[in-house]
């Protein structure tokens, strides 16, 4: 990391952050009064070995990566490195109601967990939540000890866009703890998943840990209570309520087994692809439906993984739906439970990355495919055995942590050929743990198999929608570039796939790019289009936002028209 180079940016949250930073509930979807957040400042090292040393010479920030502006240290930690975090602790009086459980929003990529001198578990994978039962090892006053480790360069565990060089559309990579570690005391029995599907006027309960009790739903009339036996339930919604990003309704309600009491929510909607005029549609709730989005990387100036504060994500979905954008892609990272939930509550439809990992090529992934030549049969491609396992097991964590947020609407599995094998296959088996959902099995580049859509990304053409048995989506476009002065991460750098000098020239090729590519495509089929990007991310400077968040370089009155040019096309076609 070449410190010279950067803009010390921080964001307004970023100026005054409370001393536990992150002390809210972060798991809005299976919430108990129980809570106790070890964010804040803890000990830390780095070492060259893996035994745990006897001295702690820094301090450090959590939840905030030490890449990271936020996190104290601000410096890189090389791959060869341990690093160890250590906190004392002591829960408060009566915290224990039989069991006391330790969780961990995300560790990137492996970390090992010690408590009052003995190991309590570990966990390989830098995005997925994991916990562990510390009720045995507990004390009045407790020495927790995590070691992590980050193998990026092994390609094996799913890294996305990090890379030890970053520079242009990498970025500097994370390790270490990057969300929230916070305890919860639950009963000797209790609610250990909820999953919940639903369609247009129902909703189908799937509980584990305890198989009997009462699910109460609130309606804007009434409460519904019933029982439910075996772990299941299903609840008719008489006179239900639609959730779009119109109208994000939430349905909120508690489960009630044993001792144990959970809230949770969710939302009715369906998701179909039907025929209209000989076209193939993606819908939503029945209705041809255009998903007008952003690509969204989920870096930020000060924390880089991990913003300031958990309202960072309302800003930033604010910020474009007040353009008229209704979609995110969240591209090839996973956050933490918040922004799902604030995507929930506000009306913000998710496409979902899965993780990439696997080596990349800029000549096989990129230079070939632009200039037109491009893989059709991937069952030969990155054929190493661990890495497709990684994988998959990462896709299904992934599923299993997110499947209940309505927000999400469509699954990608590879982007652009980057890690890509047997799409097929893995299209299959991301049918078998979800198919309420939409799932692109390639997006951009190298055709596969099976797929719900066609996916396309353009970037140096105009844009031409061709006819397809599928429907089409164009998943990346646009990227164009527009540095705001002082709001820059690379004062020597800048990267975008067209530049300009002025705001007002962008407004102006942004609005035309849409009247002359998207607009006249929504008629002819085209279901989706994908506007790179959400902010600007390091080198690159193509966002709607700055990358500190402090300028919109596109006014909501200078682009609302183009929106609603789209929605008026879009509903011409159900007609």
């Amino acid at each position: 990391m070449k410190k010279e180079i950067f803009a010390d940016l921080y964001t307004e949250e970023s100026e005054n952050l409370p001393e536990i930073p992150w002390n809210s509930y972060p798991r809005p979807q299976m919430k108990r009064d129980s809570f106790f957040c070890l964010n804040g400042e803890w000990e830390f090292c780095t070492a060259k070995n893996s035994v745990i040393p006897g001295f702690f010479g820094e301090k450090i920030t959590v939840p905030f990566p030490p890449q990271s502006l936020l996190s104290g240290l601000h410096r890189e930690i090389p791959e060869s490195d341990y690093l160890f975090y250590r906190k004392t602790f002591s829960l408060p009086e009566n915290f224990n109601h039989g069991k006391v459980i330790l969780h961990f929003g995300a560790v990137d990529q492996l970390a090992e967990v010690w408590l009052n001198g003995k190991i309590i578990g570990e966990h390989r994978g830098g995005y997925e939540h994991f916990s562990f039962d510390i009720t045995s090892v507990l004390k009045e006053e407790n020495m927790l000890i995590v070691k992590a480790k980050d193998n990026m360069s092994s390609f094996v565990l799913p890294y996305g866009k990090q890379s030890a060089n970053r520079g242009g559309m990498w970025y500097t990579p994370v390790s270490g703890i990057w969300q929230t570690v916070w305890i919860e005391s639950v009963p000797e029995e209790y609610i250990t998943s909820v999953n919940i599907k639903t369609g247009k006027d129902f909703a189908e309960f799937s509980i584990e840990g305890i198989s009997e009790g009462t699910i109460s739903i609130k309606t804007s009339k009434k409460t519904i209570k019933e029982n439910f036996s075996e772990g299941k339930a299903r609840i008719e919604i008489k006179n239900p309520k639609i959730w779009s990003p119109k109208h994000p309704y939430l349905y909120e309600c508690e489960i009630s087994a044993g001792e144990d009491k959970i809230e949770t929510y969710f939302a009715l909607r369906t998701l179909s692809i039907e025929d209209f005029g000989g076209i193939k549609r993606l819908c939503l709730n029945g209705k041809p439906y255009f998903f007008h989005g952003l690509l969204d990387q989920g870096y930020w100036s000060d924390g880089i993984f991990t913003p300031a504060s958990p309202e960072c994500y309302e800003k930033d979905i604010l910020a474009a739906k007040s353009l008229g954008f209704n979609t995110l892609r969240k591209h090839i990272k996973i956050e933490p439970e918040q922004f799902y939930y604030d995507c929930d509550r506000l009306g913000m439809i998710v496409f979902q990355d899965m993780v990439n990992n696997g080596d990349y090529s800029f000549f096989r992934d990129t230079a070939l495919p632009t200039v037109g030549f491009k893989h059709r049969n991937d069952k030969k491609l990155h054929r190493d055995r661990k890495t497709r396992k990684a994988f998959l097991e990462a896709m299904e964590q992934t599923v299993e942590q997110l499947k209940n947020h309505p927000c999400i609407c469509y699954w990608t599995i590879f982007n652009e050929g980057w890690g890509q094998f047997c799409s097929t296959e893995a299209y299959r088996r991301m049918k078998e743990l979800d198919d309420s959902r939409f799932i692109g099995s390639t997006s951009g580049w190298f055709k596969g198999g099976e797929s719900d859509v066609s996916s396309e990304h353009c970037y140096f053409k105009p844009f031409n929608i061709k006819s397809c048995k599928l429907p089409v989506v164009l998943t990346e476009f646009g990227g164009y570039a527009f540095a705001p002065e002082d709001h820059r991460f690379n004062v020597g750098n800048e990267y975008g796939y067209k530049k300009f000098k002025t705001r007002e020239e962008l407004v102006f090729a942004v609005s035309e790019l849409y009247e002359r590519d998207i607009i006249p495509a929504v008629k002819n089929g085209l279901c989706a289009a994908i506007y790179t990007q959400v902010s600007d991310v390091e080198d690159e400077t193509n966002g709607i936002l700055s990358y500190d968040r402090k300028v919109l370089k596109i006014k909501p009155e200078e682009f609302l028209p183009v929106s609603e040019k789209i929605y008026e096309e879009i509903k011409n076609a159900g007609q």
